[in-house]
């Protein structure tokens, strides 16, 4: 740990020392200047989007199509331009001198396409050189495909879904993985929620959200453990264009759960200095189904704020993100009355009558006493230093998860689970400059976690800390048609949990911790323990273009992951789940090898992809029910089923598919499919003897998923419209029957399929300009009856034996909501 911090030091240091001699060097600001034409007509653009992505900052074109950009440090940039109607262009750049000049020449494209990411690279890549497999979703699309959360919306993509309890509680999952093997970012920085829980969301503010970059695969190399399975950058809101000041005013409504979201947003950016500033509230009522009725403790209410300051400097740029989280969520438990099959609720301790739910109280916002309350708070600092050619990058956050689920009928302000989850994040990179085109980067980056159990009265897990780092390299090159990345990394992971007794409290009678023994000789719920974990990753990866419409891309990278908390050390009730969860302390870190291979093909009027994978993991990491001798659930607490992790050797395999079809000369239609499908395979020789094909498969596998679409984009010659657009969704679920039926963990779920409506417009006054953004959806348009695979809900049934139909809760019936943003400028 010494050695770690005092690299990092080191780091700070020379940091210093460079941008002292990178201030002597440089006082001037730089100007980026240039214009952007139609390729075809050679007429300028106006109102196109220049953006700068590594620094934060951009412009729009005037009504000659040029542009300026003021305020900028010296160095090497990648620039994107996007204009709708157009495809998105990229250009490398080295701003040097008082002024530099990039044009740009857009040819006319009816596929919408984004050409910049950032994540998973050293710095910013144009997405057709990667060879990761990294999908990019723009804000038209999160637009246009609302949902009742931030990853349901995302559950749409191909290669992507989430298990869910209920309609503001989603898990995102990538190829079949999910809990912390996929790591969520927030602006690129870790977003540490306590995501090994099954009910434990992200805490995320859906309405700053601006645009998604999803890495399928392993991520390790740049992110370390918990990227065994892939990334989710959740990137927000981004400054105004320079020399303006923005606002808008988001107002939402949806049927099912009578949802009412409000967010107000202020942004600017003078002088090279942009900021952002937004609040967000959504509440919820029980959503509801034609079977369940409403589904009781599946309301919310949701408070966020968030901020940020950006400043371009002459030797670089500097970031500063706030956000504040808070939302208040109801518990679901699926207890029911056994003649009427209504929802009850808990009102004693002793839980020896439960009363029917009113219809009042299912048809209010006002959380129920049993719920859970989580906050989450966020710091981060960013910042880049221009070396000539070359780029320091230093970052530092903070961010402080509690999470507190009150389970105490009779004492509602007392918290059963109380976890209050603190993290610090640190990472340094320097991009050199380029050498004969090798673009190398070298970085440092990890944590330090620590998470205080002690002041609730439910211990599923004792109080930890742990000290993550890792340091890697990574090279890339463009020659020709091609474009080549490789790097490698190693981790190392000191972990230590505290003991922990406990004693009765003598007014409550509830248990209380303490990491002394209350009496001598007492045996304490968790040992003290200690664990070293490091693993070794790396990517080798390229992509070729055969033609300037065709690439191929093709990747083999190498994951690692130590195992959470949860799975080293749970030993009791998680409230929220009905779960009583066993961990193993001789557990060893995952590793994993995966193959992708993938074929895109982009033109004016077409595009499409197909990729394909391979995952071998050993030392799978997978939870599995515990069964009696005589095959029934064994019980260790009332009401709760137990649950024990198991480690053992699974594949999973699969694909995604996507086409996108502009029919010409119909320009004005759009056709799109998608399609994905996972298997995965538990290999475990132990778990195939005593199980046979029961224990062939691997859980939480999500089926095979479809999506086509039909869309038509009006263009309106007399109305003061832009962005006109109607479509329907068909929505496919297969039947899963590739479930682990060992333990009764899973059972088969029907397939089927969902109809949904989309509509949008946007209302422009004399100048062009929008002043009111509507968007329209109607979400299961025929009142379909349904269970998804991944939904928790699904196996709450108190009565399994009963015969009547229709067991466990089913997801949500018609919704239709409708949102609009009032645009403006100050």
């Amino acid at each position: 740990m010494k050695h770690k911090i005092g690299w990092v030091f080191f780091l700070l240091s020379w940091m210093g020392v460079c941008s002292t001699h990178a201030a002597d060097r440089i006082n001037q600001d730089h100007i980026l200047t240039g214009q952007v034409i139609d390729s075809a007509t050679h007429q300028p653009l106006a109102g196109a989007t220049i953006f700068i992505p590594d620094l934060h900052t951009g412009t729009i074109s005037d009504s000659t199509g040029h542009y300026v950009v003021n305020h900028l440090p010296e160095g090497r940039f990648l620039v994107e331009v996007r204009f709708i109607g157009y495809t998105t262009s990229s250009k490398e750049v080295y701003i040097q001198g008082k002024t530099t000049i990039l044009n740009f020449s857009l040819s006319p494209s009816l596929i919408e396409q984004s050409e910049v990411v950032i994540t998973g690279q050293s710095r910013a890549t144009a997405l057709r050189n990667t060879p990761i497999p990294v999908i990019a979703i723009n804000r038209q699309y999160l637009q246009e495909n609302l949902g009742t959360n931030i990853i349901s919306s995302l559950a749409r993509i191909p290669g992507v879904s989430a298990v869910s309890t209920g309609p503001n509680v989603a898990k995102p999952f990538i190829r079949g993985l999910g809990y912390n093997r996929i790591l969520t970012l927030y602006d690129g920085q870790r977003q540490e929620d306590q995501q090994w829980g099954d009910e434990h969301g992200v805490a995320v503010d859906e309405y700053n959200i601006e645009r998604v970059e999803v890495v399928k695969g392993p991520a390790s190399l740049t992110y370390g453990s918990d990227a065994m399975a892939g990334v989710i950058n959740l990137i927000p809101t981004q400054p105004a264009p320079e020399g303006h000041t923005i606002g808008s005013l988001l107002n939402e409504y949806q049927t099912n759960n009578n949802l009412i979201g409000n967010s107000l947003m202020f942004s600017g950016n003078h002088k090279g200095l942009g900021w952002v500033v937004r609040g967000s509230h959504k509440m919820a009522k029980d959503y509801r189904n034609k079977v369940d009725g409403r589904v009781y403790a599946t309301n919310f209410q949701e408070t966020d704020f968030s901020g940020s300051l950006n400043k371009t400097l002459p030797w670089g740029s500097t970031r500063l993100d706030l956000t504040y989280f808070d939302d208040l969520q109801g518990i679901p438990d699926g207890s029911r009355d056994s003649a009427t099959r209504r929802f009850t609720k808990q009102i004693t301790e002793a839980d020896t009558f439960r009363p029917i739910v009113p219809e009042s109280e299912l048809n209010s916002y006002r959380l129920p006493t049993l719920h859970q309350h989580i906050q989450h708070a966020r710091i981060y600092w960013a910042n880049s230093l221009n070396i000539g050619q070359s780029e320091l990058q230093l970052n530092l956050g903070f961010e402080q998860n509690i999470r507190r689920e009150y389970s105490h009928p009779e004492y509602p302000a007392i918290p059963g689970l109380y976890l209050i989850l603190n993290t610090f994040t640190y990472g340094v990179k320097y991009n050199f400059s380029a050498t004969s085109g090798w673009q190398t980067t070298l970085g440092l980056n990890g944590m330090y976690q620590h998470d205080n159990v002690t002041k609730g009265t439910e211990f599923i897990i004792p109080s930890y800390g742990e000290l993550d780092g890792g340091i890697f390299v990574m090279t890339q090159k463009s020659w020709n048609n091609w474009h080549l990345m490789a790097g490698i990394r190693l981790d190392h992971r000191n972990f230590h949990q505290d003991a922990l007794y406990t004693s009765p409290n003598p007014t409550t009678g509830f248990d209380q911790a303490t990491s002394q023994p209350p009496s001598p000789g007492q045996t304490p719920e968790f040992y003290e323990a200690n664990h070293v974990y490091s693993g070794l990753s790396g990517s080798l990866g390229a992509s070729y273009q055969i033609t300037p419409r065709l690439t191929l891309k093709a990747n083999l990278a190498r994951g690692y992951r130590a195992p959470n908390i949860v799975e080293i050390s749970a030993n009791g009730v998680h409230p929220g789940t009905n779960i009583y969860q066993i961990g193993n302390p001789d557990f060893k870190p995952e590793f994993s090898l995966e193959e992708d291979l993938g074929l895109s093909y982009t033109s004016a009027h077409v595009s499409f992809y197909l990729n394909v994978f391979n995952n071998d993991i050993q030392h799978y990491i997978y939870n599995a029910r515990v069964l009696t001798v005589n095959g029934q659930d064994s019980v260790i607490v009332p009401g709760n089923q137990t649950f024990k992790y198991r480690q053992g050797h699974a594949r999973l395999y699969g694909g995604e598919m996507h086409l996108d079809v502009h029919p010409h000369p119909l320009d004005w239609l759009h056709l799109e499919t998608d399609l994905s499908t996972v298997y995965g395979l538990n290999l475990d020789a132990a778990q195939q003897k005593s199980g046979g094909d029961s224990a062939k498969y691997l859980p939480f596998i999500p089926p095979l998923h479809g999506l086509t679409e039909i869309r038509a984009n009006i263009r309106w010659k007399k109305w003061p419209l832009n962005n006109t657009y109607l479509a329907v969704q068909a929505e496919y679920y297969a039947t899963q029957n590739h479930v682990m039926l060992a333990y009764n963990t899973e059972t088969p779920t029907p397939g089927y399929t969902l109809f949904n409506l989309h509509a949008g417009t946007e209302l422009v006054n004399r100048q062009g300009h929008p002043y009111l953004e509507l968007t329209l959806f109607a979400d299961n348009l025929f009142n379909r009856l349904y269970q998804n695979h991944l939904s928790r809900l699904k196996y709450m049934e108190p009565y399994p034996d009963d015969p009547r139909p229709y067991h466990g809760i089913y997801g949500m019936g018609r919704n239709i909501g409708i949102r609009a943003i009032i645009p403006f400028t100050l």
